[in-house]
């Protein structure tokens, strides 16, 4: 119901899965097209404060409802970061019915199709979102292109990663200085199954 409900309300269309669409000697580092729930959206922002004055990145953005959901509700900046050509271009879509219905948008939502690890960091950019989206080969080359630009313009960032990986885990606590600042638990899906949370961690500067 709540899928239904807030892609009509966004005008958008986020349903779906996908596979492909990219490099072939990527695929096996790259995962299957899944949005979050926005009951897990809906969750996570009880807790988690996102200002206007963010700039989110989605890592493996998808059809880009992430980033529609935090441009609405938070006003915040968003950028949405996907290799695969066709869920981009459904991402490009989304953003002109979108802003058809809002009438607002502008430079303040931007989607990239490019690798993860290829994306140039901006040194605005302080919120970076992760959906399980890839192997931890690549997420340890996003997080050192991270790191590499907060060491030219120095800002505290944070990391939420959604359905969290081990390894990804393991990462980021033994060899970074990002500290795990908060956990959000869903509500009768992590009894059943403990990936159902969001983990954020911060790095202070």
């Amino acid at each position: 119901m709540k899928e239904y409900y807030y892609d009509k309300l966004l005008n958008i269309k986020t349903k779906g899965n996908r596979r492909g669409g990219g490099p072939a000697n990527k695929l096996l580092h790259y995962h299957p097209y899944e949005p979050t729930p926005y009951s897990a959206l809906e969750e996570l922002f009880r807790h988690y404060e996102v200002k206007s004055s963010d700039r989110v990145v989605d890592f493996g953005c998808g059809k880009g409802r992430l980033n529609f959901y935090l441009h609405y509700f938070f006003h915040a900046t968003v950028v949405g970061v996907e290799m695969n050509e066709l869920l981009y271009q459904a991402a490009v879509e989304n953003q002109g019915s979108y802003e058809r219905k809002t009438k607002k948008g502008g430079d303040r939502i931007q989607f990239h199709c490019c690798l993860a690890e290829e994306y140039v960091i901006d040194a605005r950019e302080n919120r970076f979102y992760f959906f399980n989206p890839f192997s931890i080969q690549v997420f340890r080359k996003i997080v050192d292109n991270i790191l590499l630009s907060v060491g030219k313009a120095e800002r505290g960032i944070e990391l939420v990663l959604y359905y969290p990986s081990a390894d990804y885990i393991y990462f980021l606590e033994n060899y970074t200085s990002f500290e795990l600042k908060e956990e959000v638990l869903l509500p009768h899906l992590y009894e059943h199954n403990p990936n159902e949370r969001f983990l954020i961690y911060r790095l202070e500067i």
